[in-house]
């Protein structure tokens, strides 16, 4: 018993480190609070950006998200999406529904096809409006009257086609020559200002009947043809026809008769003065392009008066 009483006391004593004073716990708890303080501001933004449909759209979420998704109904919760109505398509008001499908949003659909036919109609009613008003202009003036006999105004696939054709006993141009008769240049001065009418742009054509004729230089009915068509253009103009709406003069010498029975009837002396339709005058604008030859070499066809190149035929 006595050695008990000198047994000795032995105190352990565990050293703690790497805590500080209070230890490494409030940097957790610090790293929470930055996170929650993160969240906070981007709600604040998040809702600062949105708009007010849709900050009342979230409100009645929350409202009553329960109730939407569990028994249906209006509102915002049967839907995917927080934003009112949901879905695709942000017009709607209500429900679930594709993009596109609100009946309130009528739909705009354009048929090519119709409109095209709308715009023809109008240039064919156009058209027919200046036939109208020449033939009234034919009837009424002193000047063209006495010539209507001469002035022939018929429709083609081109537009309105106007000729003024040769008689036996008066003719438009003096033989083998491209000079204007006193009374064809009357007649195209009094038609040159009523083309104006109209926005659509002019073609002429010089035509001959099949007398043969050809000169030692060369010159034969395409080229005679071809003057005259240029002479006929110069005397519109001259009458007040714009000079800009001129898109095609060429001669066609005997090619297109207007009597094929009879190829020397002096009616196929004539000058066609064609008001192009619009499909007319995209045609020729698309035809003018480049013409690739050989080597990478690229002619372009420009400029209005041009002599059909063929074997040469014959006229007066």
């Amino acid at each position: 018993m006595a050695d008990e009483g000198l047994r000795p006391i032995i105190v352990k004593r565990i050293k703690k480190g790497g805590g500080g004073h209070h230890g490494g716990a409030w940097k957790i708890a610090y790293a929470d609070f930055v996170t929650a303080m993160m969240a906070f501001f981007l709600l604040m933004w998040l809702l600062g950006s949105t708009s007010k449909g849709d900050l009342n759209g979230i409100s009645e979420f929350f409202k009553t998200p329960l109730k939407v998704a569990m028994a249906g109904g209006s509102g915002s919760g049967d839907s995917s999406s927080v934003i009112k109505g949901g879905g695709k398509d942000l017009t709607r008001k209500d429900g679930q529904v594709k993009g596109g499908d609100d009946p309130d949003v009528k739909k705009k659909t354009f048929n090519l096809t119709a409109a095209k036919a709308v715009l023809e109609k109008q240039e064919g009613e156009r058209l027919q409006g200046l036939k109208d008003k020449l033939q009234a202009k034919i009837e009424s003036s002193p000047a063209l009257q006495k010539f209507k006999n001469q002035l022939l105004l018929d429709f083609t696939s081109e537009g309105l086609r106007i000729q003024i054709v040769d008689e036996q006993n008066r003719p438009m141009f003096p033989s083998a020559k491209s000079d204007l008769a006193p009374y064809t240049r009357e007649i195209l001065r009094e038609i040159g200002p009523i083309l104006n009418d109209v926005p659509n742009k002019i073609g002429l054509s010089g035509h001959t009947d099949s007398t043969p004729y050809y000169s030692e230089s060369g010159y034969s009915n395409w080229e005679l043809s071809a003057d005259r068509a240029n002479a006929s253009r110069r005397a519109l103009v001259q009458g007040g026809m714009q000079d800009e709406k001129v898109m095609r003069v060429v001669g066609l010498g005997s090619a297109v008769n207007l009597d094929r029975k009879d190829p020397f009837n002096p009616i196929n002396r004539r000058i066609s003065i064609i008001v192009m339709n619009k499909k007319t005058e995209e045609g020729l604008q698309r035809d003018a392009g480049k013409l690739e030859v050989g080597g990478g070499v690229s002619v372009v066809q420009e400029g209005a008066a041009a002599a059909t190149e063929a074997a040469p035929a014959a006229a007066r």
